[in-house]
This record gives C-alpha cells, structure tokens and sequence, in this order.
C-alpha cells in the first residue's frame, strides 16, 4: 500500500511582507515528501481557507512576524471549522511571544514553532499529528 502525501498550505496572513523564512520552510517540507502549496503573502483567512478547500489539504501552517497572530490564527481556524475542515492540522510560526502561546493553542492551532526550532523537529511534529 502506498502512503499518501501530506498536503500542506503555507500561508502568510495579514499585511506582513516578509515571506523569506516560510519560503524555506515551503522548501524544506516539500524535500520531506510533502506536497506544498505556498500562497503568497497577504492573504486573509477567506483566501486561505479557499486554499485548502480547493487543494484538500492535510495541513495549514500559518506564518506572522508581524503581530497579528492573535487575530488572524484563530480567525482562520474558526473558518476552517465552517466549512467542515476541522481534521485538518493547524501549525503556527514566526515572531510569536511566549505568553501568546497557550491562547493560540487554545484556539485550536496545534503547535507553535518561533526562530530557531530544529526544522526536523517542525517536519516530524506534522507527521506524527497530521490525519490519518
């Protein structure tokens, strides 16, 4: 039996121009044998809940250095679940205070990765939690 690709989506929400680390990261998943979607920057939550509708994604991962993590994470995961995409896995990355965590957590965004994480550590994370 052959063992399906994980669908990612790479996002960057709100008005943050700098896309250089989820680039990398884009890179360095797809090189673990995911298949990766990159959608730019600027996006809204809409456009990237359109996204991983129309690419059956497995996972959503979210990028902000910008401090808007606290508004827009949760936004997307709310819209997500509206359109019945609550097995999808939701990751969270970038310039994110500690003490901002727990809340984004609680929001539904599995794990949050700052600078610095081990990217096998990221990569791993995702395939141990992404649906069966």
């Amino acid at each position: 039996m052959t063992k399906q690709k994980i669908k990612m989506i790479v996002a960057k929400p709100g008005l943050d121009g700098h896309d250089r680390g989820a680039k990398l990261l884009s890179r360095i998943f797809a090189e673990a044998g995911m298949e990766v979607v990159y959608t730019g920057l600027r996006q809204t939550p809409d456009m990237i809940v359109e996204t991983a509708l129309q690419e059956d994604a497995d996972v959503v991962g979210l990028s902000s250095l910008s401090g808007v993590h606290n508004y827009f994470f949760p936004l997307v995961v709310e819209k997500l679940r509206e359109n019945d995409l609550d097995d999808v896995l939701i990751v969270g990355g970038g310039i994110i205070p500690e003490e901002d965590i727990p809340g984004l957590k609680e929001a539904g965004i599995g794990e949050i990765f700052g600078p610095g994480t081990d990217t096998a550590s990221i990569v791993k994370y995702i395939q141990t939690n992404v649906r069966a």
